[in-house]
C-alpha cells in the first residue's frame, strides 16, 4: 500500500507539473525534453518570481515614501493607456 503524501507534496508536484506543461505549450519543446529540462525550469521560474517579488517590494516602497504619489499613478495610468490605444490602433514601432 502507498503511504499517502502531505499537501505541500502534492501542491510543488502539481506546480511542477503545471510548469511544465506550459512550458511545452509556450515552445516547440517535446513533453519528454520539456519533463527532463524540469529542474531548470522549476529554479528559472523560481528565480523570476523571486525577482519580480524583490522588485515589486523595492517600488511599493519608494511609492509609499514618494511626495506625490497621486502623480506616480497618473503617469502609469497615462503610459497603459498609450500603450493600449496604438495597439488597438495596430501602430507597428520600428525595430532595429
Amino acid at each position: 500500500m502507498v503511504p499517502p503524501v502531505s499537501v505541500r507534496v502534492a501542491a510543488a508536484s502539481f506546480a511542477v507539473g503545471a510548469v511544465v506543461l506550459l512550458v511545452v505549450w509556450l515552445t516547440n519543446l517535446s513533453f519528454e525534453r520539456a519533463a527532463l529540462l524540469a529542474p531548470v525550469l522549476v529554479v528559472g521560474v523560481a528565480a523570476a518570481a523571486g525577482l519580480l517579488v524583490l522588485w515589486g517590494r523595492v517600488g511599493w516602497a519608494h511609492f509609499r515614501e514618494s511626495r506625490h504619489p497621486r502623480v506616480i499613478l497618473g503617469a502609469a495610468a497615462a503610459i497603459v493607456v498609450v500603450g493600449l490605444v496604438l495597439t488597438l490602433l495596430g501602430v507597428k514601432l520600428p525595430r532595429e
